[in-house]
């Protein structure tokens, strides 16, 4: 039998992760030669992963990597199945490395398929369910290029964002952070409202009403003040026919309460406003440049940017936990 030195269990160990015990079994197995050890361990933890393969990786750690030069972003969820395990140390620091491999690949397919360490990062994955004993996987992988990027990562690496910025101007840094956060902390999806699909925000508007009219039933019957039923719920259907209409409306309700029509100019432009915000509650909960700024809700992210200098936001993105 081979004498299996503790020299020897140290390397196996940082080389692969792997506990004590496990490495000096796998030593002893392969009676000493180093190159069999971790092929052992690989296949125990690919018997593992074959296992565990229908778990739930719903928990983990999400991180948000930018290159040198802040032109190049990358964010990772790595999963795993226990909130005990996303928050150790040693998981976290694998998630920042392979986040920091990950600014080098422009899918997740090239990223799996590329070498880390000597194996491929899909095989460390399985390699690293055999050493955690949990499914580990890439629940999410984005990249943002642009002139300017800036990162964020919430406390407890639960979320992730980037934002790519058109220019590098003065205070770009935290302008970026701030951004960042701003995606990070209101769950943005889209950029602005003219991403959106035509049909998804019919759907969302048919939804939304009946949801008002059901809880208008029962506040009702409670004798309470009725919501408000909006006809529309994005600026995307805020044609300028309907904006037109909506004009005409406000001096109808003007004229009713007897308010004299020289003095409709000053009122006009507040019940408008009124009226847009009203009806573009999607656009304010789900599109980045229409969400109320988080450091000053006086302004929307568009206008507090455009507030700034020449500069504004060609993209971004948000990764979350589950």
């Amino acid at each position: 039998m081979a004498e299996i030195k503790a020299a020897d269990v140290m390397k196996l160990r940082k080389a692969t992760g792997s506990g004590m015990m496990d490495c000096k079994k796998a030593l002893v197995e392969a009676e000493g030669d180093f190159d069999k050890a971790i092929e052992i361990l690989r296949k125990k933890g690919q018997k593992i992963a074959a296992k565990r393969a229908d778990r739930e990786s719903s928990e983990g750690a999400a991180i948000a990597k930018v290159n040198a030069d802040n032109t190049v972003g990358v964010s990772i969820v790595l999963g795993c199945e226990t909130d005990f395990v996303g928050k150790n140390e040693s998981f976290v620091e694998m998630a920042t490395k392979l986040a920091e491999h990950a600014l080098n690949f422009a899918t997740k397919e090239e990223f799996l398929a590329s070498d880390f360490g000597g194996i491929t990062v899909a095989e460390k994955l399985i390699e690293q369910t055999g050493v955690i004993g949990e499914k580990i996987d890439i629940n999410d992988f984005t990249r943002v290029e642009a002139p300017y990027v800036g990162s964020y990562i919430h406390v407890g690496n639960k979320i992730a964002s980037l934002v790519g910025l058109s220019a590098s101007i003065d205070g770009i840094e935290n302008l970026a952070k701030d951004l960042a956060m701003q995606a990070a902390s209101m769950g943005a999806t889209s950029l602005s409202y003219k991403d959106f699909d035509p049909a998804y925000v019919a759907a969302e508007t048919e939804a939304r009403i009946a949801v008002i009219e059901k809880d208008n039933i029962e506040l009702g019957r409670l004798g309470k003040t009725l919501k408000n039923v909006p006809q529309f719920i994005s600026r995307s259907q805020l044609t300028d026919e309907v904006l037109a209409q909506a004009e005409e409306n406000a001096k109808a309700e003007l004229a009713a309460e007897g308010k004299p029509e020289k003095i409709w100019d000053r009122i006009l432009p507040g019940k408008l406003e009124r009226f847009v915000s009203d009806n573009t509650t999607l656009d304010q909960e789900q599109c980045l440049l229409d969400q109320k700024f988080i450091k000053d809700e006086k302004k929307t992210v568009a206008e507090y940017v455009s507030s700034l200098g020449d500069v504004s936001i060609v993209n971004f993105s948000r990764v979350s936990l589950g």
